[in-house]
């Protein structure tokens, strides 16, 4: 406040300020300060103000033109992700938390609305001039957008607009989208996981001590392989389907993959059964995969050898009140190996009573077929349960009828067999020991006995999957077909799957392919032992899981390593499992 005071000795008026201070006594201090005293005060404090603003501009325009690269660096020194990266084996990134900025509007800010609409109708052409008009007549703050970008935001700013005020924030993103929905799962808006790897590992990822977890799958396996298996359901005009690739001594899944999958990074509450992991959460009946299994166990206990004569065989049988048939007409001899090779069901069974029941259910237990098979995910699914009692289970489990499991326990045991015989735990973590306690479950011989027979199921004339072989890969497997159970009652509905052994002499890899509800593909052009042929109506594993196994491998077959050479040969050179 200024008054005017009169001076006695020259009888002038000079000027004052009074400054009021309010004290705790209820009363106000009053302080004067002359004229000129006041604008030294004021010139100085000018003078600190403009160098702070010239400091402080400098600095900004050196961001600007700092290259991008180096910005990363700037910010990284600074940035703390309030959550930790999850990596393929190779180091790329499969989630990861990046900075982000909400842009908000102050309109009490805004000295011309007209020409802060127009500005932002030329970064935004897309922008709703409509709503943004709305806002701006209400006079509150209100947000523009949100988790933009640093390019963004560097685009905002230069607009000099002191009405757009930006707020700092993270993200979760997905680098590869649908990729890997089914395993690394997603997180809710506080950053903590909800689903797949996201929750399984969530304490880990939010700890600060923590590094970077680095799965065993491969971006780029995982990619050519979606890619094949989205033709196959295009192809066949499937349901779905699903896929897993696993290193057969280790254990490490280095892809899996289920049909549909999403978008991580739209955050949707996916509550359709058909997104649900086919892998491992979802149980099926898998059909004749599993009598390789009652094989397997036949020869491990020396009942039989691979060419023992099995004799008899009907084409169907009466179990209890039941009729169980062949798929196809069928020889009243085969032998053991044969009996494989042509999937027979009647061959099967009587095997399977030659190796009687509680051993068929000891050997199942022990390959896990018939509990939980872990894995560092939340989904994960368990057989149904049955009754042994039913006078006719060995004989239809025996074939793979009536009996459910998930495909990671399907194709683990197979691994288990195939491998020399050494039960694995499967894994998503890179270089993790979890093997290290391995017990056998059938001897070398009989899984060198096995993989021989395996690989005539692709490559002998009577075999079921011929179109899975491709040339230097020696490709070995088993098809399976099964009629769904829904509520109880089997449907004309079929799931069909193939589980390859590669390369068969010296086991690598197992690669299970799933189709979920094929139809036949007449339009397909098969490559059928030798000769091109099409119009095929069959809806068999024979003519799409195992064919689009065969393209699979035919992918990535160079990624994995496997040199096009006779394994065979190297492998009777070098004696080696």
């Amino acid at each position: 406040m200024v008054r005017k005071k009169k001076d006695n000795k020259t009888n002038q008026r000079s000027f004052y300020f009074e400054d009021y201070n309010y004290h705790s006594n209820g009363e106000f201090k009053k302080s004067r300060l002359s004229v000129g005293e006041d604008r030294i005060y004021l010139l100085f404090f000018v003078f600190l103000s403009l160098i702070f603003i010239f400091a402080i501009k400098i600095f900004s325009t050196s961001l600007q033109n700092t290259n991008f690269k180096n910005t990363q660096n700037y910010y990284g020194s600074i940035f703390k992700p309030v959550r930790n990266d999850v990596l393929d084996r190779n180091g790329i990134p499969l989630a990861k938390n990046i900075r982000v900025y909400h842009v908000a509007i102050k309109p009490s800010l805004i000295s011309d609305k007209k020409k802060i609409i127009l500005k932002l109708k030329i970064i935004y052409p897309e922008l709703d001039i409509k709503t943004i008009k709305k806002n701006l007549e209400k006079n509150k703050y209100f947000y523009l957008k949100k988790n933009i970008s640093e390019e963004e935001r560097l685009k905002l700013w230069s607009l000099g607009e002191k009405a757009l005020l930006f707020e700092t924030t993270q993200t979760r993103i997905y680098p590869h989208k649908n990729l890997f929905s089914h395993v690394i799962g997603q997180t809710d808006i506080d950053n903590r996981g909800i689903s797949g790897v996201e929750k399984y590992f969530d304490r880990d990822l939010r700890s600060i001590k923590s590094d970077p977890i680095k799965l065993s799958l491969d971006v780029n396996l995982q990619y050519l392989i979606r890619d094949e298996l989205i033709k196959s359901v295009a192809n066949f005009k499937a349901k779905g389907a699903a896929s897993i690739l696993m290193d057969i001594k280790s254990g490490e899944v280095l892809s899996l993959i289920s049909l549909p999958d999403y978008d991580l990074n739209k955050r949707q509450d996916i509550r359709d059964q058909d997104f649900t992991n086919k892998i491992t959460k979802r149980v099926f009946e898998l059909g004749s995969i599993f009598k390789t299994f009652t094989v397997a166990l036949a020869l491990d206990q020396n009942l039989f050898s691979p060419e023992s004569i099995v004799k008899n065989i009907a084409n169907e049988i009466t179990c209890s009140k039941y009729t169980i048939s062949e798929h196809d007409k069928m020889p009243s001899s085969l032998s053991l190996r044969e009996i494989l090779v042509r999937s027979s069901n009647i061959g099967t069974i009587k095997v399977a009573r030659k190796i009687g029941k509680e051993k068929l259910k000891n050997f199942l237990e022990n390959l896990n077929l018939l509990g939980t098979q872990s894995l560092e995910l939340e989904e994960i699914g368990s057989p149904l349960e049955f009754s042994w009692k039913n006078k006719c289970r060995l004989e239809t489990v025996s074939y793979g009828h009536g009996i459910t499991t998930t495909p990671l326990q399907a194709a683990t045991a197979y691994a288990s067999i195939s491998n020399g015989g050494t039960i694995i735990n499967p894994t998503l973590i890179k270089d993790k020991n979890s093997n290290f306690n391995q017990r056998q479950i059938v001897s070398l011989e009989t899984s060198k006995k096995i993989n021989s027979i395996l690989r005539d199921v692709v490559t002998h004339d009577q075999g079921t999957a011929s179109l899975a072989e491709v040339e230097g890969y020696h490709v070995a497997g088993k098809t399976g077909t099964a009629k769904k159970n829904i509520n109880g009652k089997y449907v004309n509905k079929k799931v069909t799957s193939f589980v390859s052994v590669f390369p068969s002499i010296s086991p690598k890899y197992i690669l299970l392919v799933l189709i979920d509800e094929p139809n036949p593909a007449p339009q397909i052009v098969y490559n059928y032992k030798g000769k091109k042929i099409s119009g095929i109506r069959r809806n068999d594993s024979g003519w799409n899981s195992a064919y689009t196994a065969g393209k699979i491998i035919e992918k990535i077959g160079p990624i994995l390593a496997i040199n096009k050479i006779d394994f065979y040969d190297n492998y009777v050179v070098k004696k080696s499992y």
